[in-house]
C-alpha cells in the first residue's frame, strides 16, 4: 500500500465500519422486516476473512483480535478488542461529517495499515462484501458466510443497476409513425414519463416484446418462467405514474393481474415471485452473467443503519428478508442517455419503446 491515500464514499468506508464492529461486538445479530434487532437470532463470530493486496488474513475474534497469515497460519499481531470499539466508532463519526462525495481518513488508514487491511473494498467480483466464521447456535456448525453490506450512511444504496441490459423492449401499436418525432422532442424534467403520458393521449398501446439482453431475460425465466412479463407490467405502471415503491406497484400488479392468475382463493402469485427475484439479485443473480441459482452472498446482507446499528438478514430468516426487500426498495429513472431508452424508435416499420429497470433501496 505505501504511503497513497485510500478515498472512498461513505458506502465504501461503511464496509471497514463494519469489519471492524463486528470484530469489537463479537455478534452479528438479526433484523426484522423493519430492520429492528431481533434479539434472540445472532451469530457469534469466530473470525473474518479478508482477501487483500499481501494475501488472505484471517481475524480471529477472542478475548483479544488476532491477526492470522490464512496461508502460513502463522500470526502476526494480537490487538485488545477496545481498540476496535474505539476505531469502529472514530470511523463512524469520520463517515457521518463526511461532506465530499469521496474523502480520506488518514487516521484510520494508519490503523488499517498495522492490521494488514490495505483495501476498503472486498477483493471480488462477486456480490459479497465480507466473509465471516460464525457459530450457528441453530446447528452447532461453523459455516463460512458471504454477506453484500448496504449502507444507510450515505445515499441509498442499489439492489438493481441500470444498464443497457436491464432495458425491456415494447411495441407501441395504434400510433401515427409521423408523432415520433413530437414525442421524442419532449425534453423536460420527468421527459420519459411525459413522453408515455403523451403515447396513451394519442391512443397508442403498449406490448411487451423482450428485453433487451438475452441472458438477463433467460435468468428472469429461470426464477421464474413469467417474469419477463411481469416485470414489463409492472416497469409500465412505474413510468406511468401510477406508483414508485416496490408494495405500491405489486398491489397494482394483483390490479392488472397480466398473467390473468387465478386470484379467487387469493394466493399471493405476483409478491411470491416478486420476493424471489428481489431475493436472488441480492444475493448473487446480475443482468449481463448468466445465473445458475448458485448464491455469492452466501449469508445474505448486512445493513447499517442510520445510527451505526449492524444488523443481518440471514438467509435461514427468509421471511424476514424477503419482507425487508420489498418493503424497502423502489423503481428509479436512471439517465436515459446513458442507458439509450425511452424514445421511440423505427424498427421494420413499427414503433418501438425501451423502458428501463433500476431498483434502488428506500432511505
Amino acid at each position: 500500500m505505501g504511503d497513497k491515500e485510500l478515498t472512498g464514499n461513505k458506502g465504501e468506508w461503511s464496509e471497514i465500519y463494519v469489519f471492524f464492529k463486528l470484530l469489537a461486538d463479537g455478534e452479528l445479530y438479526g433484523a426484522d422486516k423493519d430492520l429492528q434487532k431481533i434479539k434472540n437470532i445472532f451469530y457469534p463470530i469466530i473470525k473474518i476473512i479478508r482477501d487483500e493486496i499481501s494475501g488472505k488474513w484471517e481475524y480471529y475474534r477472542n478475548s483479544k483480535i488476532k491477526v492470522v497469515n490464512a496461508d502460513t497460519k502463522e500470526t502476526f499481531k494480537e490487538f485488545p478488542v477496545e481498540i476496535f470499539h474505539k476505531k469502529a466508532k472514530n470511523l463512524l463519526k469520520e463517515i457521518n461529517e463526511a461532506s465530499s462525495r469521496t474523502f480520506a481518513v488518514p487516521r484510520i488508514q494508519n490503523f488499517m495499515k498495522t492490521i494488514n487491511c490495505q483495501t476498503l473494498k472486498a477483493k471480488t467480483q462477486e456480490k459479497r462484501d465480507i466473509t465471516l466464521v460464525v457459530h450457528d447456535l441453530r446447528t452447532g456448525f461453523q459455516p463460512t458466510l458471504g454477506f453484500s453490506i448496504k449502507s444507510q450512511l450515505g445515499g441509498a444504496s442499489s439492489l438493481l443497476n441500470a444498464s443497457k441490459s436491464t432495458n425491456f423492449i415494447y411495441q407501441i401499436s395504434n400510433l401515427d409513425t409521423k408523432e415520433m418525432d413530437s414525442i421524442n422532442s419532449i425534453k423536460s424534467n420527468g421527459k420519459i414519463k411525459k413522453r408515455i403520458k403523451k403515447i396513451h393521449e394519442l391512443g397508442g398501446r403498449f406490448e411487451y416484446v423482450k428485453l433487451n439482453n438475452e441472458t438477463f431475460e433467460l435468468n428472469l425465466k429461470l426464477i421464474d418462467s413469467k417474469l419477463p412479463e411481469i416485470l414489463s407490467d409492472l416497469l409500465r405502471s412505474y413510468y406511468n405514474g401510477e406508483g414508485t415503491s416496490m408494495e405500491d406497484l405489486i398491489k397494482i400488479l394483483i390490479q392488472n393481474n397480466p398473467c390473468d392468475f387465478n386470484l379467487e382463493q387469493i394466493h399471493p402469485f405476483y409478491e411470491y415471485k416478486i420476493k424471489n427475484l428481489l431475493t436472488d439479485i441480492a444475493l448473487g443473480m446480475t443482468p449481463a452473467n448468466i445465473w445458475n441459482g448458485h448464491y455469492d452472498a452466501t449469508g445474505g446482507i448486512i445493513i447499517v443503519r442510520e445510527d451505526g446499528e449492524v444488523l443481518c438478514y440471514h438467509i435461514y430468516n427468509r421471511n424476514e428478508f424477503q419482507g425487508y426487500l420489498v418493503k424497502n426498495t423502489k423503481l428509479e429513472t436512471p439517465s436515459s442517455s446513458r442507458h439509450d431508452y425511452g424514445k421511440l424508435y423505427l424498427e421494420n416499420d413499427s414503433l418501438y419503446l425501451k423502458l428501463n429497470l433500476q431498483i434502488r433501496f428506500i432511505k
